[in-house]
Order: structure tokens, then sequence, then C-alpha cells
């Protein structure tokens, strides 16, 4: 049994556990031949992960993340996961890394790729704007070939905003950034609304509780595959294009160059470092 865990919780909805697994399965054989002790299986829960006492430290010997024995056995605190010395292969957004820190507990194994989805090129990726179907005079926007944002300040002033955490890069920072490069802002929107993810905000949209939202490239195309309310909303705009939501390894993961060339030698995992 291997010591280490593994985790791809950023686009591990229940309609794709089938697929994540099948990636995790073609990672995990492409470690093994390398001679890592990969896990067998994906983490997806507090309880699958192994205990720290006294909680998860740094090399200060401050406290960064709780021991997860003390955590719901069924929920998933990602920044838990994250910060878990026994951390082989995972995946996170850079809105963590910059805005709590995160940058210093894990090393960047790689970025994945995003061709083929709209909004996505290589690396990079940008956010949906999307609004509820009806709500505004507008066709549906198609994603920009460059990285220059468009952002369809008129449509949306004056709206409530949902959004899934402070510290997502596609679902707040990006599109705040976005707005201050127009000299605008979140004051714009009469009202903000935090959903907890981004299937929460469309839903919400498509319900009436929230009228605006940016979801990332990749949940969107989701949405409309496995979201009913996916339906009753339209994208009338795109953030600017920025570096997809990097793979990661704990911070004293010994295998880091093993494990950069098993991202960079995987086709659909490909991505500059």
């Amino acid at each position: 049994m291997s010591d280490f865990i593994a985790a791809l919780p950023m686009y591990d909805w229940p309609e794709m556990r089938d697929e994540v697994d099948a990636q995790w399965v073609r990672l995990r054989t492409a470690l093994r031949q390398l001679g890592i002790d990969a896990p067998e299986t994906l983490t997806r829960r507090n309880a699958d992960l192994p205990p720290v006492p006294g909680g998860i430290r740094n090399a200060e010997g401050e406290t960064i993340a709780p021991d997860p024995a003390t955590l719901p056995a069924d929920g998933f605190d990602l920044p838990t996961l994250w910060r878990h010395p026994k951390l082989l292969f995972g995946q996170t957004c850079w809105g963590p890394m910059e805005t709590t820190g995160l940058d210093a507990a894990v090393r960047v194994i790689g970025q994945p790729n995003y061709d083929g989805i709209e909004g996505g090129r290589g690396e990079l990726y940008s956010s949906a704007i999307v609004v509820r179907r009806g709500s505004v005079t507008a066709d549906h926007a198609h994603a920009p070939d460059g990285d220059v944002p468009l952002v369809p300040v008129d449509l949306i002033r004056g709206k409530r905003f949902a959004f899934n955490g402070h510290d997502s890069m596609s679902g707040f920072l990006g599109i705040s950034r976005d707005l201050a490069a127009l000299g605008e802002g979140l004051r714009m929107f009469s009202d903000r609304v935090e959903s907890g993810g981004h299937r929460n905000s469309i839903v919400a949209i498509a319900e009436g509780r929230a009228d605006v939202a940016t979801i990332d490239c990749q949940s969107w195309a989701l949405a409309q595959r496995f979201e009913p309310a996916a339906r009753d909303v339209m994208v009338v705009g795109w953030t600017a294009k920025r570096r997809g939501l990097p793979f990661i390894t704990a911070l004293g993961m010994p295998e880091l160059e093993l494990l950069r060339n098993v991202v960079s030698n995987m086709p659909e995992l490909q991505g500059s470092r």
C-alpha cells in the first residue's frame, strides 16, 4: 500500500468520476513504471487523508493546516489536501497559490492542456462570463482568439455577481483584475453572492438568485454536458487568458523531476512549467 496520496479534485464532478479515475490510471501506470509508489486510487474525502498529529506544519514549525483526522470524515478540505506532506500528485488553482501562501508549501509539476475547449489554448484558460438566458439583449459571445478579455461592462453593471470563492482565479480574482484594467471594479455589481462552486453559480443564475458569474472554460464545458441549469444560461463575454490549474506535489517530494517528465510525456496533460 502506497504511503502517498493523489487527488484530481478540480474537475472531479460526480458525472466525471469514471473519466477522472481513468486519467489517474494512466498517470499511476506511468509513475509506477518509473519506480514511484503511486497510490492505487484517488483521495476524495478527509477520512482518506493520512493523519498528521498536531496538524500540518511548515519548515518554521508553524501550523498551516489541521490534522485531517480532526476534520469531518466525509468532507474534503482542499486547503488541507494541498498542504499534506504525503501529497504525491494533486491539482490546485493559481488563486490560492498567489493569495493564501500555498506556493510556499508545494512545488508545481506542470500545467494541464486546454486545447480543444472554447476559451482555452495550451496551458492558458479563460472564464466564460454568463448570465441568465433572456435577461439581456445579446448574442452568444465566442471566445476571443487572443489573450485580451471581452468584458461587456454595460451588460453586467448593476447585476448580482455569483462567485465560487474569494481565492478563485477563474471565478473571482480574474474578473476583478480585468475590471480594474478597464477602470472598473467589483463595486459595479449590486451584490456579491458566494456560491461555493462554479456549478452552484450556474444554478443560482438559472434559478434567479444571481445574475452573472465567471465560469472557467473547462467547468463551463462540463456544465453543458452534465448540468441541466446550463440550458438556461448564456455566455456574453470572456475574461483574459491566464495559466490554468497547476498540478502540484508536496514541497519535500523527492520525485519532482520524474513527476514533471510524466506530465510532459502525456499529451492530455502537456503544458509549459
